[in-house]
């Protein structure tokens, strides 16, 4: 790790050993290695990268700018005023530099530090949304002390996010914060509060879960975006009515939220922009500023740190500093178009917990476990669709997929891994190369994507849903989840007998990874340091198979995946899943059954689920 941090503290954070010093000691850490890279009027970080966003260098520039900004403002804030290191006096000369071209005669090319105006659906809205949030946390120290006419022409800037028609998603929270700041410092905010707040209320499904403007689009965009922007709002105008309507949402989303990060601190790795790593740590901090969280002070802060040192105990910062494009070091297949070089510093929302002083109980208080390290269990979030699975012995949570898929409303795209995928987990990413923790068809050799996810339940160890892989055809997916241990059925209906099917397990990757086949049919593929993923096939489906990846996935250079095939006129699917850090010793003393469409599982322990399946509706009981 490049930064110089304090000694561990065991007695206040056993799980951790970190402390608010630590945090202190990384943001500081952090911005004074984008420092070199500022243009000589401080208005664009210039960061070096593979390529640049589809925005362009001068807007991926910017975005260095108001995302290292914002990190600043939570340092700063948090410390009362106090900036020894003199970052508010950089950012107050960048916000006068970018700006001082007139907004409506501004040429990019003229003013070698001018920002790009805001347009319709334009970078530039996004970046805004920070810059405004630091202004109005640093207000006392930096705003109130600039030049009017400086003050005049940033708020001319960014007046015009709250004129402009954002992306119809998360992207209407920008101008509820950029018009929140306007309207606190005597400027028109055009009524983009409540605006934002107007657009984002038929997104709320309820229990604490949003989609993201898209019919079934959940991820990490819950916690570091939807909640987040209209909690911080109301708790920085002091509005009690609105803290406590987002407030509770927030609180609502916490108690399953909390469950899908790791014993190792890692969050589940689904879902867009997981460049921004440990911002998924922003909502717990909110939770507690707005006190509004159902998590003790001490569970807070150790997932949050949690969160943060597993990013950088695994390489997310460069040796210079600088955070990179991927989970842990660079990782060209995850990073989306719009990411340039510094897109990660969204990552800087992680660290909102700096606005809490350090007498507040989550910074004075003894870290307890987080809800994965407490005791194994399953729990479902009907909400998005999600069966959550963790397992205490190892610290793995595995997210089973039954509700999100990220497609639009009018028309149905290609799978995007991040979403479509049956499970992601705390500890492996998808495959680029085959369709890992995937059901499909196979034509011509090409596996049916999963497309439009309709979900039909999620209970008590079960989650289901159904997809059409083809016109004319539905599966239906079923899991069951107990221990460590998974059952994975699908009933495949309207489809020609004979056609082929494809049934991927865990990719798991590594330094180094090994495979091998079990007398009772198991195939496993374990990493170097243990984990392990296992599939057999139990009804439906041929040998299992181990397929090499020799590009790996976000985890690791190399890697390795169990697949199954079969035929469709065999009636239910059906296959027994594992992944954790156990021996690949196959699945002793589970027994499974199946008769037509109705399934009996019977578990190590003696629980039992039985399963009816039909093309619109899943019937589960467990006794």
């Amino acid at each position: 790790m490049p930064f110089l941090l304090p000694p561990e503290d065991r007695e206040l954070s056993p799980h951790t050993g970190w402390t608010r010093a630590h945090w202190e000691a990384v943001a500081d850490g952090l911005l004074a290695a984008v420092r070199p890279y500022a243009s000589p009027g401080r208005a664009l970080i210039n960061l070096s990268g593979p390529r640049a966003s589809w925005s362009g260098p001068r807007s991926d520039g910017l975005e260095g700018y108001a995302r290292t900004f914002l990190l600043a403002a939570f340092r700063v804030a948090g410390a009362d005023g106090a900036d020894p290191a003199g970052l508010l006096e950089q950012y107050a000369a960048g916000l006068a530099a970018g700006t001082r071209s007139p907004t409506t005669e501004r040429s990019l090319d003229g003013d070698p530090e001018a920002w790009p105006v805001i347009t319709d659906r334009g970078q530039a809205m996004v970046e805004a949304a920070s810059i405004a949030l630091a202004l109005r946390l640093t207000r006392r120290w930096l705003w109130d002390r600039l030049d009017p006419a400086v003050r005049d022409r940033a708020a001319a800037w960014l007046g015009e996010a709250v004129r402009r028609e954002p992306n119809d998603n998360n992207w209407w929270l920008f101008p509820l914060t950029v018009g929140g700041f306007l309207a606190e410092a005597g400027y028109p905010d055009e009524g983009a509060v409540a605006r934002g707040l107007e657009r984002i209320e038929p997104w709320y499904l309820g229990d604490g879960w949003y989609t993201d403007g898209r019919p079934r689009a959940f991820d990490h965009y819950n916690g570091w975006a939807l909640h987040l922007y209209p909690v911080l709002h109301a708790h920085l105008a002091a509005d009690r009515p609105l803290l406590a309507r987002y407030g509770d949402r927030l609180a609502a989303h916490l108690a399953g939220y909390a469950r899908t990060f790791g014993g190792d601190g890692a969050p589940v790795h689904q879902g867009r922009s997981l460049s921004y790593r440990f911002a998924a740590a922003a909502p717990l901090w909110a939770g507690a500023l707005a006190d509004r969280t159902p998590l003790s002070p001490g569970t807070t802060r150790r997932i949050a740190s949690g969160a943060l040192r597993h990013f950088l105990d695994r390489g997310a910062v460069s040796p210079d500093g600088l955070l990179t494009l991927g989970w842990y070091g660079p990782y060209p297949p995850l990073v989306q178009g719009y990411s340039g070089p510094a897109s990660p510093y969204w990552a800087s929302k992680g660290f909102v917990g700096l606005l809490l002083p350090p007498t507040h109980p989550v910074w004075t208080a003894t870290e307890e476990p987080a809800p994965a390290e407490l005791a194994s269990a399953v729990h479902p979030l009907p909400a998005p669709g999600w069966l959550i699975q963790s397992t205490a012995e190892d610290g793995v949570v595995r997210l089973h997929n039954h509700g999100s898929d990220d497609q639009p409303a009018d028309s149905v795209h290609a799978d995007d891994p991040l979403y479509a995928r049956l499970a992601h987990s705390t500890a492996t990413g998808p495959s680029t190369a085959l369709p890992d923790n995937h059901f499909g068809l196979v034509t011509d050799g090409a596996v049916s994507d999963r497309g439009r996810i309709t979900p039909l339940g999620a209970g008590d160890g079960w989650a289901a849903s159904a997809h059409t892989p083809r016109p004319g055809s539905t599966v239906t997916s079923l899991t069951l989840a107990h221990g460590v241990d998974e059952i994975r059925a699908h009933l495949v209906t309207g489809a020609d007998p004979g056609t082929e099917v494809h049934q991927g397990g865990w990719a798991v990757a590594g330094s180094s990874v090994d495979a091998a086949l079990t007398p009772d049919g198991t195939a496993w593929a374990r990493t170097g340091d243990g984990l392990c993923s296992a599939l057999r096939p139990l009804h439906g489906f041929g040998p299992a198979t181990v397929h090499q990846l020799p590009d790996g996935t976000a985890f690791g250079p190399v890697g390795a995946l169990p697949a199954l095939t079969g035929a469709v006129g065999a009636g239910l699917f059906v296959c027994a899943a594992r992944l954790g850090r156990s021996a690949p010793d196959g699945f002793p003393g589970l027994r499974v059954s199946v008769d037509g469409a109705r399934l009996e599982v019977t578990w190590p322990d003696g629980t039992c689920h039985r399963a009816e399946l039909t093309a619109e509706k899943v019937t589960v009981v467990r006794s």
